[in-house]
C-alpha cells in the first residue's frame, strides 16, 4: 500500500461542488481552482500529488444511472492503463454514492490500484461543513496507503465499497457498514468478470416484497424486458409462496432466462432459503440467494455480471460467490 505518485481526482458533480442557482443548489464547474485554493490551508506534506478531471456533464447524483457507472469504469481504467495514474479519487453526490461504489467494486475487479469515492452532505465553503474534511481526509488516507479495490471515505471512515449504505440524510455520518452475515465461498477471479471485460447496459429491476404485492404487478414489471430482477424478500428469504399465480410468474420468467436474485429487506438480514418452507419454494422457482449483500451491492453485482454477457447459469454461479468481500469476511 504505497503512497500514490499520480492521483486522479475525478469530479462527477454532487453536493460537494454545488453552487446556488435560480432553482437551488446545482452542480458547477470550476471546482479544481477551489480545491487548490483550499489546499493552501492544508498540510501539503500529508497529501499526494494530484491532477483533476471533470466527468461531463456534471450531475446531481439523483440523476445517476447505470450508463454513468460504465462511463466511470471506462474513465478509471483509461486513467490507470493509459494515463499512468496509480490511484483515483471520485467526487460524487451522496444520494447514489453507495450504489456507484458497489457497482464499481464489481466493474473494476482485479484492477490493482485503490479507487476511493467521497462526497459531502453540504457544499464546499459552508462554515463547519463536511466537504473539505471528507475530500482532504480521503486524500490523506490515500497518501498513507490504501489497499487496491474500491472504497468509500466519509466522516473520517474508510468503508468497503460493496458493503456500505446511506442510512441518514441529515447528518455527516450518513454512510455505515451494518453487521451482516457474510459466509459465502470466496471465488477465484476469472477473466470473464474482471475489469478488462467489456460491459454493456442491461435492463434491471428491484422489487421489495410486501403484503399487497400481486402477480400482475410482477408480470407488468417483467414485461418491460427485464434481464435481471432483484427481489427484496422478507427476513431470511421468504415471500408469498402460497400465491400460485405469483410463483408461476417467477417460474416462467426464470425459464425464459431472467436472472432472479434475492436479498433480505432487513437492514441486517441475510437470505438462507432452507430455514422456512416459504423460502425453499422461492429457491425452487429459480431465485438465487445473495446472502447478506446490501441492495446496492446486489444490484451492482447483477449489473456487472449480466453486462459481461454471461449466460443465466454463469451469472447465478458468480452471484452466489464472494468476489470482493461483499459476501465473505
Amino acid at each position: 500500500m504505497a503512497t500514490p505518485e499520480k492521483l486522479l481526482v475525478l469530479y462527477t458533480g454532487g453536493t460537494i461542488g454545488m453552487q446556488m442557482s435560480a432553482d437551488g443548489l446545482a452542480p458547477a464547474s470550476g471546482f479544481e481552482a477551489r480545491m487548490r485554493t483550499q489546499q493552501a490551508s492544508e498540510n501539503a506534506s500529508e497529501l499526494p500529488q494530484w491532477c483533476f478531471r471533470e466527468l461531463l456533464p456534471l450531475i446531481d447524483s439523483a440523476n445517476m444511472n447505470p450508463g454513468h457507472w460504465l462511463a466511470l469504469r471506462d474513465e478509471i481504467v483509461t486513467a490507470v492503463q493509459t494515463g499512468g495514474h496509480d490511484a483515483v479519487l471520485v467526487l460524487h453526490g451522496t444520494d447514489t454514492l453507495a450504489y456507484s461504489a458497489a457497482a464499481l467494486s464489481f466493474l473494476l475487479l482485479g484492477l490493482d490500484v485503490p479507487v476511493v469515492l467521497s462526497g459531502a452532505m453540504q457544499p464546499a465553503g459552508v462554515a463547519g461543513g463536511d466537504a473539505w474534511p471528507n475530500l482532504f481526509g480521503a486524500m490523506r488516507a490515500l497518501h498513507r496507503g490504501v489497499a487496491p479495490g474500491v472504497h468509500l471515505y466519509f466522516n473520517g471512515q474508510l468503508l468497503h465499497g460493496a458493503r456500505c449504505s446511506k442510512l441518514r440524510s441529515d447528518a455527516f455520518d450518513a454512510f455505515q457498514v451494518l453487521p451482516r452475515q457474510r459466509q459465502a465461498e470466496r471465488a477465484t477471479l476469472d477473466a470473464r468478470i474482471d475489469f478488462r471485460q467489456p460491459r454493456q447496459a442491461v435492463n434491471l429491476a428491484v422489487l421489495p416484497l410486501h403484503p399487497a404485492v400481486q402477480a400482475g404487478h410482477l408480470q407488468a414489471l417483467l414485461a418491460s424486458g427485464v434481464q435481471g430482477l432483484l427481489l427484496e424478500c422478507y427476513g431470511s428469504g421468504t415471500g408469498p409462496a402460497g400465491d400460485e399465480q405469483l410463483m408461476s410468474v417467477l417460474r416462467e420468467a426464470h425459464q425464459r432466462g431472467v436472472v432472479l436474485a434475492a436479498i433480505s429487506q432487513c437492514a441486517q438480514g441475510h437470505v438462507q432459503f432452507g430455514v422456512y418452507a416459504a423460502g425453499s419454494r422461492l429457491a425452487e422457482v429459480g431465485l438465487v440467494s445473495c446472502g447478506g449483500m446490501t441492495r446496492e451491492a446486489a444490484l451492482g453485482k447483477l449489473f456487472a455480471l449480466l453486462g459481461a454477457g454471461l449466460p443465466q447459469a454463469e451469472v447465478e454461479h458468480w452471484l452466489a460467490r464472494d468476489l470482493c468481500g461483499e459476501m465473505s469476511d
